[in-house]
């Protein structure tokens, strides 16, 4: 039987009720006033040396390139010398009597997925752990009453719960993640999408690593790759940026002990810690990086688990770019949120995690909405030679960009490829060799996410499940894709 659940939220404030530390507020006053600030500066220098303020402009990015370009490839060689990820043999994950197993929350946020929901029960239901120990709680929004209606009718056991968001801005993964928290009964908690398809034992190596591990380790956050990675290019792309994501960038943070931006799923916590710093910021489109940073701040640590989640890789092009835009305003947002006080960012993370964070949270779609304009001037030079680029590109600063530019490229490209390798599919090489067409989607994707910041920042906009699966005659083009 199921439990229908309301609640009242007055978790609208951010997190821990702090709206200083929430994305509600875009940009903060003294922020919009230090940036007109510097407009002004950059514009004055402009109007009375144009080249001169062309050639600063350019140098500080390709410096920041350059910063980016050293950590994230410092990052990759840590990992390939020695990865931090926590390994669990599958005898020692079930080593563990179910008497000793703590009870585990499992939170399911999911909305306009009735065609989705039965399969997220089911393959919950095929976990190795207890349903006693079990608390399941699906999160969803009062106005979709036919994933409701879809989840009491798939629901096997008592282990299974729904919980009825009410209707109420923001309508956002995140806030009903807040409320599905509020009355959740486990000691460890996590969270899985509606289409995901964890390791059966992923609960069981969660248990075990957090036992071996000090208690100042909050969070584990377990691999995910895609089911569907043969589907087309974009898929290709996609599975192997995850695997560099979660195999090679994410340990090589913690062995530089900077902040981990989370992943929206398959992230292991401590109940009792996730409650102390607030759970998550409902406004934030990209909850579980912000949230990340938090742990980081307050002193936590967060490993990565070896233990793989499957989820359906977005394989429209259309749907791939909201997608990405949405994790790239959040990124933004976070990035804002946590320099609204930078000294004492600073403090809380040390200079090591105070540049980490810069680099990787707010330098990646800073970098990704600078790209097209650089590209245009290689292009430009290569076609047209116009007269004006030597004049942009001195001696010195021209050979620090080419050198940037050389050993950039060919480090993302070895990593790209080594990452093909380890999926473990050899046919992924080819669309290692041709990624910069996927670094243009980016650029546009990130473009997407600047416009919606200001227009609209916590705007979630949906993605479509179910495009890997073949058309229903009578359904449409997309088939049984639905949104989340």
């Amino acid at each position: 039987m199921s439990t229908a659940y309301r609640y009242r939220s007055d978790l609208d404030g951010g997190p821990a009720g702090v709206a200083d530390s929430s994305a509600r507020q875009t940009i903060t006053r003294g922020q919009g006033v230090a940036a007109a600030a510097v407009l002004v500066v950059v514009l004055s220098l402009a109007v009375l040396a144009p080249l001169g303020t062309a050639i600063g402009l350019i140098t500080i990015v390709t410096l920041m390139y350059l910063a980016a370009l050293v950590y994230r490839l410092n990052s990759f060689w840590l990992s390939l010398r020695n990865p931090q990820i926590e390994s669990i043999t599958d005898a020692e994950a079930r080593a563990v009597p179910d008497e000793d197993l703590p009870v585990y929350t499992i939170l399911v946020p999911a909305y306009r997925e009735p065609t989705v929901i039965a399969h997220v029960i089911q393959r919950l239901s095929e976990l190795e752990y207890p349903a006693a120990k079990l608390d399941v709680r699906l999160l969803l929004e009062e106005d979709d009453q036919e994933t409701i209606a879809a989840a009491r009718a798939a629901i096997p056991g008592p282990q299974f719960h729904i919980v009825v968001i009410p209707d109420s801005q923001p309508k956002t993964k995140p806030k009903a993640c807040n409320v599905g928290l509020a009355a959740a009964r486990g000691e460890l908690v996590t969270i899985y999408d509606a289409e995901d398809r964890p390791d059966p034992l992923q609960l069981r190596r969660a248990v075990v690593a957090f036992g071996r591990l000090d208690l100042s380790v909050a969070c584990l956050q377990a691999k995910l790759s895609y089911h569907n990675a043969d589907q087309n290019m974009l898929t290709r792309w996609f599975t192997i940026e995850y695997g560099m994501w979660f195999s090679y960038l994410l340990p090589g943070l913690v062995s530089q002990r900077g902040p981990l931006p989370l992943g929206g799923t398959s992230n292991h916590f401590r109940g009792e810690i996730l409650r102390s710093v607030g759970g998550w910021d409902p406004y934030n489109v990209t909850e579980d990086a912000d949230l990340g940073i938090r742990l980081a701040r307050r002193g936590y640590e967060t490993r990565v688990l070896d233990s793989v989640t499957l989820e359906e890789a977005n394989s429209d092009v259309i749907n791939w770019v909201k997608q990405r835009s949405r994790w790239y305003k959040g990124y933004l947002q976070t990035w804002l949120v946590h320099m609204r006080h930078p000294l004492d960012l600073r403090r809380d993370l040390g200079w090591r995690g105070f540049i980490g964070f810069s680099l990787f949270v707010g330098g990646t779609p800073l970098l990704s909405l600078v790209n097209p304009i650089f590209w245009t001037l290689t292009a430009l030079w290569f076609l047209v030679h116009p007269a004006v680029i030597p004049l942009l590109f001195p001696t010195w600063l021209y050979y620090i960009s080419l050198g940037v530019m050389v050993v950039g490229n060919v480090a993302l490209f070895y990593s790209w490829l080594v990452s093909s390798r380890i999926v473990g599919t050899r046919h992924l090489v080819f669309a290692a060799l041709i990624v910069p067409l996927y670094w243009m989607l980016m650029s546009l994707a990130v473009t997407k996410a600047a416009v919606q910041l200001i227009s609209a920042p916590s705007f979630w906009e949906k993605t479509v499940h179910g495009l890997d699966q073949p058309a229903v005659p009578g359904k449409g083009e997309v088939g049984a894709g639905v949104a989340s």
